[in-house]
């Protein structure tokens, strides 16, 4: 059975495990943003979908950055504080539910958040996002894994046609 064969028909991916370009391509081409957070919901690396979502700033540099402001809320840019110091924070269900996951080391899927971000030109923008924690163990360090997927246009077209 040639490679071709395996892929194809969904037996295993095995022979793809210990391939660091393969984990890679697969990181960077799927169509949702990955966060990989720690325990102060810093930012510890991320795939590139991350960047033409969210990143608000050209060359960014988000390693231990909190959340919040990796992704350009418009609460940790309008008033100038750090992600989890914001007035509105402790409302904030992408905040509550990572640290909820964190603490009970339970996975949280598709949950919905409406916010508005700020983007690269400065323009700040509604956005409407479904996301799922997963936390997780890895070389005794305790992380967790934020999927965040932008379904705006989603939302824009649902609206759209209630309205008819």
């Amino acid at each position: 059975m040639d490679n071709k064969d395996l892929s194809s028909s969904n037996i295993s991916f095995d022979f793809l495990y210990k391939s660091n370009d393969f984990l890679n391509i697969i990181l960077n081409n799927v169509s949702c943003s990955i966060l990989l957070l720690n325990k102060d919901l810093e930012l510890k690396a991320f795939n590139d979908p991350v960047k033409n979502m969210f990143i608000n700033k050209p060359d960014e540099d988000l390693l231990f950055v909190r959340c919040g402001e990796a992704i350009g809320c418009a609460y940790t840019i309008e008033e100038m504080k750090k992600c989890g110091e914001t007035s509105y924070c402790n409302k904030c269900d992408l905040r509550i539910n990572s640290l909820q996951s964190y603490i009970e080391k339970k996975p949280i899927y598709r949950q919905k958040l409406s916010r508005e971000f700020y983007k690269i030109d400065g323009n700040k923008e509604m956005k409407h996002l479904q996301f799922s924690v997963l936390p997780f163990y890895f070389l005794n360090d305790y992380y967790i894994i934020v999927l965040v997927e932008d379904i705006t246009e989603l939302v824009s077209l649902r609206n759209k046609i209630s309205q008819n």
